[in-house]
């Protein structure tokens, strides 16, 4: 018998997205601020309603049968169309709209201060929170947590980070492209050298874990020609690595997007850029789009369309 969607506590669906993202009934509790009693119950409920087991427990918690894998899609639209209608008022300018967007760093805080003295002339009284763009990143914006990514993504056909590899539910649009350098101290023994690969290969490098990988789009280059950087450091963040570069009493030297250039002129002006010196023929698997990134079923909301338009205009500037 079809069972009416009117007899449905829809609260019920809200706990659901939750266990399948938590994978734990406490943890569920936790963030709805309610008992695991409370939970465990709503969870009994929905097993009855679909006539399904849904998770089954395991050493690592709870493991979402099929049937329940088959919805979580379907829940984070229901929720971010929820959002959406809550969040509508009469007027053409709403208040109280959350901005949630997931940007790469330092790309973060070279237009914070831009974007949301924008975001807030437009959306009076809307709160904007930033989170640093990571492997999670796009599973964040496919459960509806965050709105909109920026980042770079590359260009190397082997790269597990290509365009080319993002879900089929999820857009994007290049707003420009980059080519890493090499960053270093002005004092740096290497700049009397004549700038070259084998200069390049000679200094120890400190790398920078991006996507959870210690290597990228170089390092693949590289390894075709039967060559290897010399790690000694590896650190979380590009931010990290510039930060140490600059630091006196070694000799290491660090690669980053060249938009830090930017960054560096404020914040480590002792820092100079010089281009990777590999032939031309390999610079085009350097080149990283950066990128914005969405959800399909936000194609049409009024919100992330004027962000893509506002990053757009930003970038152009």
């Amino acid at each position: 018998m079809k069972k009416s969607l009117a007899r449905l506590d829809l609260n019920l669906l809200f706990t659901l997205q939750l266990l399948l993202q938590e994978q734990s009934v406490t943890k569920t509790a936790k963030k709805l601020n309610v008992t695991p009693s409370t939970v465990s119950k709503s969870l009994a409920k929905l097993r009855d309603w679909f006539g399904d087991p849904l998770f089954v427990n395991t050493p690592q918690g709870l493991k979402p049968t099929t049937l329940a894998t088959s919805m979580e899609e379907s829940l984070s639209d229901w929720t971010q169309i929820g959002t959406e209608l809550i969040s509508r008022r009469g007027d053409a300018a709403p208040t109280g709209v959350r901005f949630n967007l997931s940007v790469e760093s330092p790309l973060s805080l070279i237009m914070v201060d831009e974007l949301t003295s924008r975001i807030h002339k437009t959306y009076p009284d809307s709160k904007v929170k930033f989170y640093n763009w990571d492997y999670d990143s796009v599973d964040a914006i496919t459960r509806g947590e965050v709105d909109i990514g920026f980042t770079g993504r590359e260009s190397h056909p082997r790269s597990k980070e290509s365009l080319n590899l993002l879900p089929y539910f999820i857009n994007f649009e290049v707003l420009f492209s980059d080519l890493p350098l090499v960053y270093l101290r002005k004092d740096h023994s290497a700049l009397e050298q004549e700038w070259n690969l084998e200069t390049f290969l000679s200094y120890s490098h400190i790398n920078v874990i991006w996507e959870k990988s210690e290597e990228w789009a170089l390092d693949e280059i590289l390894i075709e020609q039967g060559l290897v950087r010399d790690v000694r450091v590896t650190m979380a963040t590009f931010e990290q690595a510039l930060f140490v570069a600059e630091k006196p009493g070694h000799e290491m030297l660090t690669t980053a997007p060249k938009y830090c250039q930017r960054y560096c002129q404020q914040i480590h002006p002792d820092l100079v850029a010089l281009p990777i010196p590999i032939g031309e023929e390999y610079q085009h698997k350097l080149v990283i789009p950066f990128t914005m990134i969405w959800h399909k079923r936000n194609n049409q909301n009024p919100k992330i369309t004027w962000l893509r338009e506002t990053l757009k205009s930003l970038y152009q500037e």
